[in-house]
């Protein structure tokens, strides 16, 4: 099965009460691709680039596997973000946001982009992610994430974007906000409504929960003895989820359950430190493991 991410490539600039990097890479598409390419041989990425995007972290993307034909080098900078955490690492207050050459992104899919079965379009402008599933040839499965940027100024358009997609991945304050519900059962609900009939819901330290018609499931977030940076933590968990989902092919319940599973696991060792690296000396045994570990803490609930 074949999975394709449209969504950014950066180079973000943290500071945690510790430490601060400069200039690493970051990136919603970046996040997504690495966590599902432990699952996935065939990781599609689609984003833009400056000519200041670094040759070592295009080597990297590509000895993981990821196809980088939809990666697109433009005249000017590469996006940057920078952040600072506050002491428990649970909230970021962003310092600058340079959209640079991203400013003007308008993916173009490729012949194998649009045959892709499965489809991740991360937190782009509405209309972009519109623009993408009118270009996709019938996926098996097409999910999207969003933020409170596009909940607050383009709502119809992300309305009009949700009625044709499968799952929602979004966070508790954005569920809420989207829904105009205080409860998070209530809000999924509601969001369920407008379209997707699986709606995921991340609670930061406090797990993750899965909604649908037929079943609701709960996984609490694995316990970290320390925890260094939660930048990319969402997608992350997005790419581990849609990663295991797309390399067993199977959207049983059973799978679902087992997929939330395995993304809550990815975003457990994407936060083990700054930007990808902890995912960098990451193997599939150690993701098992871990996953046998979560699993066996819900059971014993």
């Amino acid at each position: 099965m074949s999975l394709l991410v449209v969504g950014s490539v950066a180079l973000d600039s943290i500071e945690t009460p510790s430490a601060k990097v400069a200039n690493v890479l970051g990136g919603s598409a970046t996040y997504f691709s690495v966590a599902a390419s432990f699952f996935m041989t065939q990781v599609q990425l689609v984003a833009v680039v400056g000519d200041d995007f670094p040759k070592e972290y295009e080597d990297f993307l590509i000895s993981k596997g990821i196809i980088l034909s939809g990666l697109e080098y433009a005249e000017g900078k590469t996006f940057h973000w920078s952040g600072r955490y506050n002491d428990d690492l649970s909230i970021a207050e962003t310092i600058t946001t340079e959209l640079n050459v991203y400013e003007k992104f308008q993916p173009n899919l490729s012949a194998s982009h649009k045959n892709a079965q499965y489809v991740f379009l991360a937190n782009i402008h509405p209309e972009l992610q519109l623009s993408i599933i009118q270009q996709v040839h019938n996926p098996k499965l097409i999910a999207c994430d969003t933020m409170n940027l596009w909940i607050d100024t383009t709502h119809e358009a992300l309305l009009r974007t949700l009625q044709d997609v499968d799952i929602l991945i979004l966070n508790d304050a954005e569920a809420k906000s989207l829904s105009g519900r205080t409860s998070i059962r209530e809000a999924a609900q509601v969001i369920s409504d407008y379209g997707p009939k699986k709606v995921i819901v991340k609670k930061g330290k406090h797990g993750v929960d899965l909604f649908s018609d037929s079943d609701s499931f709960s996984v609490p977030a694995y316990p970290l003895k320390q925890v260094v940076d939660t930048t990319g933590a969402g997608d992350s968990f997005a790419g581990g989820f849609i990663g295991y989902l797309a390399e067993g092919n199977d959207l049983s319940v059973e799978n679902l359950r087992r997929a939330v599973i395995y993304g809550s696991v990815m975003a457990s060792f994407n936060i083990e430190s700054f930007s990808i690296n902890r995912l960098r000396t990451l193997t599939r045994k150690e993701i098992d493991c871990r996953f046998e570990e979560l699993q066996s803490m819900i059971s014993g609930r």
